[in-house]
């Protein structure tokens, strides 16, 4: 065969960093399934391989990894430069909130499609999303970035107790801590402040937030920016665990809320979106419902992570990580749902500290009707504690309905049939739960 007779190679589609978790996975699938040529582009690749879909997607899905400096613009640039001088390099994108800047940054650099890098920087850190909506008049907690101990102290005093105290560009509910009383301020504050990088090992902003608590339920908006129109895929609720912490124990899609609520919340995730001046592919906003009405909670320029994605395509046969690639590849995206149903997750979690020796009843989950999906992340002599961040979770189960209580009953049901066991360590209760 002659070169001019050759068949053309597949365009390149990179991932810069993911998730950790299946859902971080999906988008190279997904790319892999539409022909393109998929690369995997990581500081640390191997970071990885300890999730459940790690096996099959990085034998069949990805196509080449790259390794390079993934916390920094430079680096990811010169790694995609060859791809790019080939003619090759159809698209760059990332699920991951560390690294949505960076990603913007370098899309713009190269030409390729992608969200506006001061939209992605605002999305990315707190204080400046807060800083945009209340510029907008976007409802928002009352917030103050404290640099000092006092300071922090102050801002509580101001905002009264309990408060919430956070770090500015963490992701997962990590560092998220409610505090009742001036001495869980100070150590909130030390512990946040004392870190000067993030989980993903970038700087963080100097001190920490400190916010008005929101006494509320939580839910998300998801939606996707295509061609200048932006389509509401819906309302997602969100279960929370228990305090001082913020982790997502659950999440159900569409929401079972009034129409009028789920209205009112959409309205303002919209607003928040033009606060922010997203402009680019999906977006995934937090809403807190009060009796002063929604308030913005946050405001993420990517798909929505966790089983979110998954119940989505469940509920409505809308495959959003794989339109998502397209429009990072710079092809339209259907977003045409073909069913009405609903599906709801729910998350497995420690009651204690210790080695976790087993999970049992997954089997018994399965047989639960509707349960379409049952994961274990957490493995065999893994340290396990009581969920303080969604890293912490140790398993989820997805179940499907025709309606969406029908599908809470299910994951619920399924959910209870799984059992860590536990071996607890020094002073904690022995057995697991």
């Amino acid at each position: 065969m002659t070169p001019s007779s050759s068949p053309a190679r597949p365009g390149v589609l990179a991932v810069v960093e993911s998730q950790l978790s299946n859902f971080g996975l999906t988008p190279l699938r997904a790319a892999h399934e539409l022909g393109f040529h998929v690369v995997l582009v990581s500081n640390d690749p191997d970071r990885y391989r300890v999730v459940s879909l790690a096996q099959e997607v990085f034998a069949r899905h990805i196509d080449e990894i790259v390794r390079t400096d993934t916390n920094s613009v430079d680096a990811v640039a010169a790694a995609l430069e060859p791809f790019r001088a080939a003619g090759r390099l159809r698209g760059v994108m990332t699920v991951t909130d560390y690294n949505i800047p960076i990603v913007a940054e370098v899309a713009a650099r190269l030409g390729l499609p992608g969200l506006s890098p001061q939209s992605a920087r605002t999305c990315r850190d707190k204080l400046l999303m807060r800083q945009a909506c209340a510029a907008a008049g976007v409802a928002v907690p009352g917030f103050h970035q404290a640099t000092s101990e006092e300071d922090a102290l102050a801002a509580a005093d101001r905002f009264g107790y309990p408060c919430v105290v956070k770090p500015m560009t963490e992701s997962a509910s990590i560092g998220v801590t409610l505090c009742r009383t001036p001495a869980e301020v100070r150590d909130a504050y030390r512990e946040i402040s004392g870190k000067p990088t993030d989980f993903r090992g970038q700087p963080r902003r100097p001190g920490a937030l400190v916010e008005e608590y929101l006494i509320g339920f939580e839910v998300s908006v998801e939606s996707v920016l295509a061609g200048g129109e932006r389509t509401f895929l819906g309302v997602t609720d969100k279960a929370l665990g228990s305090h001082p912490h913020f982790v997502e124990m659950g999440d159900t899609f569409p929401s079972m809320l009034s129409p009028s609520v789920r209205e009112e919340c959409t309205e303002l995730a919209r607003r928040a979106l033009e606060a922010v001046g997203h402009d680019f592919g999906a977006a995934h906003v937090e809403v807190k419902m009060t009796e002063k009405g929604p308030f913005i909670v946050e405001v993420n320029g990517r798909m929505p992570g966790a089983e979110i994605t998954q119940l989505i395509r469940e509920a409505t046969g809308i495959y959003l990580q794989r339109e998502v690639v397209r429009l990072h590849a710079g092809q339209p995206a259907d977003l045409t749902a073909t069913r009405s149903g609903a599906a709801a997750s729910r998350y497995l979690a420690a009651r204690e500290s210790g080695t976790l020796t087993s999970i049992d009843g997954v089997d018994l989950a399965l047989r639960v009707p509707g349960v379409v999906d049952v994961d274990l992340e957490a493995h065999p002599g893994d340290t396990v504690r009581p969920a303080e961040s969604n890293l912490d979770l140790l398993g989820y189960v997805v179940a499907v309905g025709d309606t969406t209580g029908d599908a809470v009953r299910r994951a619920e049901a399924a959910l209870g049939q799984l059992t860590p066991r536990i071996e607890a360590s020094a002073g904690t209760r022995g057995g697991g739960r």
